[in-house]
């Protein structure tokens, strides 16, 4: 099976391309906007008709889009989460390929939901911000394409490679600077949300998966768990070996409360206090959690890796910085 891979060096696109080149009866072609891409394209930029001229050419069986951005103002989010999609879905409608298409989407796609239920895939989307708008207007293209598609919403990515910028990744850099400067108290903020995270290695797992299947439609991607990020700090700090003590400096939300950024310290001065930054900018409230069980039937995934095998690996990267 030849499958093209669309941003095979993001995040989650670097370990689908690990999970794909592991498996025998694939023969991989990445294709991205990066030097060590097989065939540099930008979907941004590039016309739908260069892209079916290259569909035409090596005659993939699937194109897996792992491409996109989480960061930017609304056009660059446009650009690369929409607009990207766009020539992806037209570039298939007219190549002669008949490849099948697998996207991966975002659980920001949903907005905020009820604190203590499950999102399923029928739930009515309200993204929050407009990351979530754009992931949302490329999932209503891919399926109102007519094309043999599958959107998987994943939801909070966890593991190896999680970006600094993070949540969890800004705190194992926290933690990675008290530990180095002998800090035994470690103020943090924004500990009060709760996410599904999900290993970015079983995010893989049921990319490959959903490449085989005949499944169409939309497929939650999460552990089907919700985690408070206070309950994944104390995880990080145990794993880190961390013997201080940990301060929440959250407070009930007010009209004059200035709510610190994760790992970022309270400043002395009263009367200064620091800019509002919350920790999660995904627009998508205090709550997430999936409902996970189409993915079990329709895919027969589950996830397999558990949080703390997760946070472990992100503690391990960030400790090699010491």
């Amino acid at each position: 099976m030849r499958v093209l891979l669309i941003g095979a060096n993001g995040y989650l696109g670097r370990f689908v391309a690990e999970r794909l080149l592991a498996d025998p009866a694939v023969q991989l072609t990445a294709l991205g906007r990066g030097d060590d891409a097989d065939v540099r394209f930008d979907l941004s930029t590039g016309s739908p008709g260069a892209l079916t001229r290259f569909l035409d050419a090596i005659q993939p069986g699937v194109v897996i889009n792992c491409a996109g951005t989480t960061r930017g103002n609304a056009r660059d989010l446009t650009r690369h989460n929409t607009v990207a999609v766009a020539t992806v879905c037209e570039a298939l409608r007219r190549s002669g390929c008949g490849a099948r298409l697998v996207q991966v989407g975002c659980s920001a796609e949903y907005g905020p939901s009820q604190p203590g239920s499950s999102t399923a895939e029928d739930a009515v989307p309200r993204p929050g911000g407009p990351y979530g708008v754009s992931k949302l207007a490329a999932t209503e293209l891919v399926l109102g394409s007519g094309l043999d598609a599958v959107v998987l919403r994943v939801f909070s990515p966890a593991g190896p490679g999680t970006p600094a910028a993070s949540p969890l990744g800004r705190l194992a850099e926290a933690l990675r600077r008290a530990m180095q400067s002998g800090d035994g108290d470690l103020k943090l903020g924004g500990l009060g949300v709760q996410r599904d995270f999900v290993d970015v290695r079983d995010v893989a797992r049921a990319v490959h998966a959903a490449s085989l299947s005949a499944a169409q439609g939309i497929i939650n991607i999460g552990s089907g768990r919700a985690v408070r990020l206070r309950d994944a700090a104390s995880v990080l700090a145990r794993v880190a070996g961390y013997n201080g003590v940990l301060h929440e400096l959250d407070a009930p939300p007010g009209p004059h409360h200035h709510r610190p950024a994760i790992g970022h310290p309270r400043g002395g001065d009263p009367d200064h206090p620091l800019p509002v930054a919350y920790p999660y900018p995904d627009g998508c409230g205090a709550w997430q959690q999936a409902d996970v069980r189409t993915a079990r039937d329709r895919l027969g995934w589950r996830p397999r890796i558990s949080l703390e095998e997760s946070l472990a690996d992100i503690w391990m990267e960030a400790a090699c910085r010491m």
